[in-house]
């Protein structure tokens, strides 16, 4: 019989990761993420992994974000030569995302080495490299929504819309084991359906075993129209205050929805500041990548094509690709929106930005996405007065701002219909949630659909 493991993304949000293997001796993995957050999760990243890369058929990927794929480069570097299979559009957002994060890897191995010389440490070696990244590349296959294909012998994959990002997919697995056919879906990270260019996640009806993500199992988000007025009315106070508006933001959908909701602001003459700064290089790339993809985005029931022909639909939207443009933005102490990452502000320019206004009372800082436990981010929205950033300590006076209805994330009541869907009733086990969240999923699903949804364990192995 077919098992199913739970390697990553279990009792926490991050680090997506499973693996299911057949008596016949087929092994797909299901997501390679990296884990983000605090200090000794993120020390997982450099663990061996729990199974060994060289006897893997296959890795499908949900989608691009970094908690998904993150490791796929590390996995390629202990010696996995198969194929990658994804969404076309995921396919091309992987290789902006895991250069990107290449680079990171090298230049954060480098800045540790220099400290651990003065201790007299040995040094580290960057966790993957980008020639680990360009030669994982070479092995992505991509593939059409609704395109069915065989990933190992007994098992084949489907992926439909998500409705998350561009290219995100919800996860279908048919496996045939002693002749036994059985169905896994795997939800991925499910969208909001209130998302301006995403479509609403794709309803499916049949399975024996369903795996979803529970990141907003706890709650439902703000009303949508409500959150872009409070945006609307930060945007007016940061403009009497005298001060700049940070927005930390995900460079993949996060941040093509926020130019979105400013534009939209902007036609109606709601923006009083001079300029949006765009000072992220990837979701520069990224809006590039996003116009290629064109049909695959509900541009028609919001707006017309100009939401992604940035100098139409927000003439004041200026990008900073270089450090030097970024380093520009500086001399602007009111007036100024800045766009940029990381999106839980563990890493990135937002940092730079963070440290020339983070302490200034007249600044608002918009937080428009979760903040998972040990990021920057995190503490900074549950009230810390002072964080240490770029090796300073800096005072926190800037008015923060959480707007949890941009989330790109279902909310429970959204993610409650989903799963509803199925019948009969599948064997539910929650995934990519924090314990409490998931817990109080857990008894809503009980109490509206009569579902018993299961929360395993790390390591936790399931026959199929």
């Amino acid at each position: 019989m077919a098992l199913l493991s739970f390697l990553g993304a279990i009792r926490q949000v991050t680090g997506s990761c499973y693996l299911i293997e057949t008596h016949g001796g087929a092994r797909v993995l299901l997501d390679c993420g990296m884990h983000q957050g605090r200090r000794e999760e993120e020390q997982g990243n450099r663990a061996a992994f729990a199974f060994d890369p060289k006897t893997l058929d296959a890795v499908v990927v949900s989608h691009a974000h970094i908690d998904h794929s993150g490791l796929l480069p590390k996995l390629v570097a202990a010696g996995y030569r198969g194929p990658i299979h994804a969404t076309t559009a995921t396919a091309q957002l992987l290789e902006l995302m895991l250069l990107d994060s290449a680079s990171i890897q090298e230049k954060d191995a480098e800045w540790e080495n220099r400290w651990r010389a003065r201790l007299n440490k040995p040094p580290i070696k960057p966790l993957y490299t980008r020639v680990d990244s360009e030669r994982m590349l070479q092995q992505r296959q991509p593939h059409a929504y609704g395109e069915t294909f065989e990933v190992a012998p007994g098992i084949s994959v489907t992926l439909f819309d998500a409705g998350h990002i561009l290219g995100s997919a919800i996860v279908q697995v048919d496996v045939v084991d002693y002749g036994r056919p059985r169905r896994l879906v795997f939800s991925g990270d499910l969208g909001n359906h209130t998302s301006p260019l995403m479509h609403s996640p794709t309803p499916l009806h049949e399975a024996d075993v369903v795996l979803m993500e529970s990141t907003y199992g706890d709650r439902d988000h703000r009303d949508h129209e409500a959150t872009v007025e409070e945006l609307a009315e930060v945007l007016q106070q940061a403009h009497r205050d005298g001060g700049n508006v940070l927005m930390p933001s995900f460079a993949v959908g996060r941040t093509q929805d926020l130019i979105y909701y400013l534009g939209q602001l902007y036609q109606q003459g709601r923006v009083p500041q001079q300029a949006v700064f765009l000072d992220s290089p990837m979701a520069i790339s990224a809006n590039a990548i996003y116009g290629r993809f064109r049909e695959q985005l509900e541009l028609g029931g919001h707006a017309d094509d100009r939401s992604l022909r940035l100098e139409k639909w927000l003439p004041i939207l200026k990008t900073t690709p270089t450090p030097e443009e970024s380093m520009t933005i500086n001399r602007f102490k009111s007036g100024a929106i800045i766009i940029a990452g990381s999106g839980m502000c563990t890493g990135g320019r937002i940092l730079h930005h963070f440290k020339h206004n983070l302490w200034r009372e007249e600044c608002h800082v918009i937080i428009p996405g979760f903040q998972a436990r040990g990021t920057l981010g995190r503490a900074i929205i549950d009230g810390a007065k002072t964080v240490k950033l770029l090796h300073q300590r800096i005072a926190v006076n800037a008015r923060i701002h959480t707007l949890g209805g941009f989330s790109a994330h279902a909310g429970q009541t959204q993610l409650i219909e989903w799963v509803g869907n199925f019948q009969p009733k599948p064997e539910l086990y929650l995934v990519h949630g924090e314990l409490e969240k998931m817990l109080i999923l857990q008894r809503t699903l009980a109490d509206r659909l009569g579902l018993q949804a299961n929360i395993p364990e790390p390591g936790d192995r399931i026959a199929l």
